[in-house]
């Protein structure tokens, strides 16, 4: 192991507790011990995920967040004696990697409720909602300190919880952490004041309005969360170790509107003075050890942190308020290890929180002790297996149910959290494959077969793996997707695939002497009937071939690649406008909203001339003209217009014999999620 690492690998305390390193797995949605949304029970998909995690060799591993009471059927935690009875020889064999595991107990998510349009009729019918809730009730899930609106929902407010409610909830956290402790769990993590949840929003003075002890003061601000340890210490005793998820800053300006890195705002929910007073007010109340990052749902990007957030991006944060508290920090958001290790060696931080590495490379922290990091799939922070409730103007979360029931699956690495559905089953009989184009879909059809033990043979037209994904990395925050293609590129190369460059197919018929054929040729971008379309860049002209573009950059499209295009055109000292049909920017159903937000917000605080609900018409010598949907004409100046309204698939032509697959998107357009699935779903059937 590199020494660089080293301070990593050391053990800490958190109370008496000793933790064997300082690597801390974050709690991640769906990755429940005790299910997501469905009732609580024993969940062996996540049990099997959490076990190989400790097995990696990270130290302290937090499952998915669990609501003390669940969200359907109203059922307390505390009340499954199955759900215990099984989980007891699961720590037994758990406690044999040496490492810790600790369950993270909610108190809901109040006007951070992701609801969708079914859920938002039950929210404002309350007849509707009565009839519904002995199996769902929306108004108890949303339910926060005070009338607040929901970030998801337009027109949807959260009902104040009464004291009784918060109270019976106090008393089953500590009744359910007795439960945990005689079960073999290690401690337990309160989900919190962090994030904007349930929790959060009482300790935020602009989210409780409230005249009873549980608003007002800070102290009183944080009751909720000061009684729930308490509990559990008077409960599941005084030495049991409870952490405590935590957003130093919110980062917050207002109702869904978050602060842009370096941005000079008036917080909206907790600054740093107060969070200096609420950590010592914390900590004297019973928490063991502070969990921290920033953000709330309105800054959503602070605490699940996309590509464009810079590396360590709440680390300044974490060590300040470590200042003020006597207990252990670890710090979450884009942590790189290198950084950690030398915060953690140099007695600035305690501990490093990882999210969703775990869900990329299973193995990450075994290469790191093996001197082989330069082997580790990166994650490139997209969100597209593991989170992606989206949302955009007028909507709600318009997530997929599928995904809703079935979130910490990982863009990347199909078999994470459904490694039943994904798996590699050696073939009884070896096939000769021809794929035909080597960009991101390509490459992972001649790996899954090559594991199988198939014969791939890759053509492709240009001299290099990655197609369309060479363009989508060239922007300057796409250091995780450069790394990525260079991971390709090494286990392409480890594994002895045949692949043959500058070799272009444009017909499958001439691939003779193969039992099947993959098509994974990717896409072209879309035309429109435009006067003066021709003179558009591609994505391909701005960003890979740096084509010389002027100081004024139109873009015709407001999706998720001309917004990041946009951004790039920012940061290069550059003046953009984006001209977007939608009522929004982003206007997709599987891009996250933390990734989705994080564009909108700062084209917003760059002043980026932004036409929604408008179209260009016709592209002139110097001027582009912009229709509005309610006939507004506007003249724009240019220098370079970009074309950002989309692609169409590209399949190639031809007939043949064999059997023939297409995956990625030349079937249809998507992302690196459907490309790596699809590519798994056509291998594991050949």
């Amino acid at each position: 192991m590199n020494k660089k690492y080293e301070a990593l690998f050391t053990p800490f305390k958190i109370g008496d507790l000793e933790i064997p390193n300082r690597i801390v797995q974050c709690s991640m949605g769906g990755t429940s011990l005790f299910g997501w949304l469905e009732p609580s029970h024993f969940d062996k998909e996540a049990a099997n995920f959490l076990l190989q995690r400790a097995k990696d060799g990270v130290g302290l591993v937090l499952p998915g967040m669990q609501v003390i009471r669940d969200t359907m059927g109203r059922k307390w935690l505390d009340s499954n004696k199955r759900m215990y009875k099984e989980l007891k020889p699961y720590m037994d064999e758990y406690h044999k990697t040496g490492n810790k595991l600790f369950i993270q107990l909610a108190g809901g998510f109040g006007r951070s409720m992701a609801v969708t349009p079914w859920m938002t009729t039950l929210a404002k019918n309350p007849l509707l909602n009565k009839l519904a809730s002995p199996i769902v009730d929306v108004q108890y899930s949303c339910a926060s300190a005070s009338a607040t609106p929901n970030r998801w929902a337009d027109g949807l407010t959260s009902r104040p919880f009464t004291v009784e409610e918060i109270q019976e909830m106090v008393w089953h956290f500590g009744a359910t952490a007795k439960k945990l402790r005689e079960a073999g769990i290690d401690g337990v993590e309160i989900h919190a004041v962090h994030e904007g949840y349930n929790l959060d929003q009482f300790a935020i003075a602009n989210m409780n309005f409230r005249t009873d002890q549980y608003g007002g003061s800070l102290e009183n601000r944080l009751r909720f969360a000061t009684e729930i340890v308490q509990s559990i210490k008077e409960q599941a005793g005084s030495d049991f170790p409870v952490s405590l998820r935590y957003s130093v800053v919110s980062k917050t300006k207002g109702w869904r509107q978050g602060a842009m890195p370096g941005e000079k705002y008036e917080e909206f929910g907790r600054d740093m003075p107060e969070s200096e007073k609420a950590v010592k007010i914390l900590q004297d109340a019973g928490y063991d050890f502070l969990n921290c990052d920033n953000g709330t749902y309105d800054a959503w990007y602070w605490a699940h942190p996309p590509q464009y957030m810079p590396d360590n991006c709440n680390l300044e944060d974490v060590e300040h308020i470590r200042k003020f508290c006597d207990i252990p920090c670890a710090c979450a958001g884009r942590m790189d290890p290198v950084k950690a290790a030398e915060e953690i060696a140099a007695g600035r931080l305690d501990a490093m929180a990882i999210a969703r590495q775990n869900l990329v490379d299973e193995n990450w922290v075994t290469k790191i002790k093996t001197g082989h990091e330069d082997e580790i799939r990166p994650c490139i922070r997209c969100h597209n297996g593991c989170f992606n409730f989206a949302k955009y103007e007028g909507t709600e979360n318009i997530q997929n149910l599928e995904d809703s029931l079935h979130l910490g699956r990982c863009a990347l690495n199909p078999p994470t959290m459904q490694h039943n559905r994904y798996k590699i089953v050696p073939t009884k009989r070896p096939k000769k494959v021809a794929i035909v184009g080597a960009g991101i879909g390509g490459c992972e059809c001649a790996l899954v077969l090559t594991k199988r033990g198939h014969h791939p043979v890759v053509f492709e037209k240009s001299d290099r793996i990655g197609g369309m994904f060479i363009t989508a990395s060239s922007m300057d925050f796409k250091e995780n997707d450069k790394q990525l293609i260079q991971w390709y590129e090494n286990e392409v190369k480890k594994a002895g695939i045949d692949i043959r460059f500058n070799t272009e197919v444009n017909d499958i018929g001439i691939l003779g002497g193969y039992d099947d054929i993959i098509v994974a040729t990717g896409s072209v971008p879309r035309k429109m009937l435009v006067q003066g379309f021709e003179k558009c860049l591609t994505f391909t002209q701005l960003l890979r071939e740096k084509a010389p573009v002027g100081d004024k950059i139109v873009f015709f499209g407001g999706g998720q690649s001309a917004c990041e295009a946009a951004y790039q055109m920012i940061l290069q000292g550059k003046h953009p406008t984006i001209v977007e049909y939608a009522a929004d920017l982003v206007p997709a159903q599987n891009v996250c909203l933390a990734n989705a937000s994080f564009l909108r917000d700062m084209m917003k605080y760059k002043k980026v001339p932004v036409y929604l609900k408008s179209t260009i018409t016709n592209i002139g010598d110097k001027t582009v003209t912009i229709k509005g949907r309610d006939g507004t004409v506007t003249e724009v100046e240019y220098d370079n217009i970009v074309n950002g309204i989309g692609f169409v698939p590209a399949p190639i032509g031809g007939s043949s014999k064999k059997n023939v697959h297409r995956v990625g998107d030349c079937v249809a357009i998507g992302n690196l999620r459907t490309a790596i699935w699809r590519a798994w779903d056509v291998c594991m059937r050949i």
